[in-house]
């Protein structure tokens, strides 16, 4: 999403042309080009896919639409298996017709819905918290501690935590959390938060343009076990309208520098 412009393949190729190893996926682009053609691509590019974003989206007011949005999850760890990723990212969704505490029971009960089919498939289901800011519109699952407590009562290989820079760096626990996820972090985004913020969506930066501790949160998550890929995931306008070839060149710089 940092090149929001691109479709797969001119993500795929720009990854290419910067020496960039992975790709992060979203859906509705995959689903553009075709799941399967996409899955050639990024395999004839020599790139990994680090995850596949996103599921989720499980609250609803009645039981056939909940059972009709897990069915739209397995099509997502489907999707997830054939791209050649092993993390589908689930933002879990708001409360929709229902309270904040149904809410939160059905992504419980959606996630564990989920666990035997994303088994068979290989693929692992990353609960990504988001901001509270987004708790009406995107997920009422707000914190890292709110995930880790999904994690741990849920007990299964196959559920673990996606680390969104932008949604948790405020967070007074942190750090204590992270350590908590030991053993069940399955990814990790980098990107910075812009004040004032002027668009909750759209206040992303580049690192080292706001004020996250990107380098100090990339330790903690690695001084937790987790060592696999790191995306940069940036929602901001002004990059989405600049030259994205530029774009990944700052973007590797200041991965070097910043994080």
């Amino acid at each position: 999403m940092t090149t929001q412009a691109w479709n797969v393949q001119e993500a795929v190729d720009g990854c290419a042309r910067a020496g960039i190893p992975w790709i992060g996926l979203w859906r509705h682009k995959v689903q553009e080009m075709g799941v399967e053609k996409s899955a050639r691509m990024v395999r004839d590019a020599g790139l990994q896919v680090s995850g596949l974003c996103r599921g989720g989206m499980f609250p609803a007011g009645t039981k056939a639409e909940r059972d009709k949005r897990i069915d739209d999850n397995r099509r997502a760890i489907d999707e997830a298996a054939t791209i050649g990723t092993d993390v589908l990212v689930l933002v879990c969704g708001p409360a929709e017709n229902c309270t904040l505490e149904d809410a939160r029971q059905m992504v419980e009960e959606g996630v564990a819905a989920l666990i035997p089919y994303a088994q068979a498939r290989g693929v692992k289901l990353g609960i990504e918290p988001l901001h509270p800011m987004f708790a009406a519109d995107r997920s009422v699952v707000s914190t890292l501690g709110q995930a880790n407590d999904i994690v741990y009562r849920l007990q299964s290989e196959q559920v673990g935590v996606v680390i969104d820079i932008y949604h948790v760096w405020w967070d007074p626990k942190l750090y204590e959390e992270i350590n908590r996820s030991a053993g069940h972090i399955i990814g990790f985004h980098v990107n910075d938060w812009l004040f004032p913020v002027k668009d909750a969506m759209m206040s992303r930066g580049m690192m080292g343009d706001g004020c996250v501790e990107n380098a100090r949160i990339r330790r903690a998550v690695e001084a937790a076990g987790y060592h696999g890929p790191v995306e940069v995931e940036i929602f901001n306008r002004t990059i989405w309208d600049t030259p994205y070839d530029e774009v990944l060149t700052q973007m590797k710089e200041r991965f070097e520098t910043e994080v």
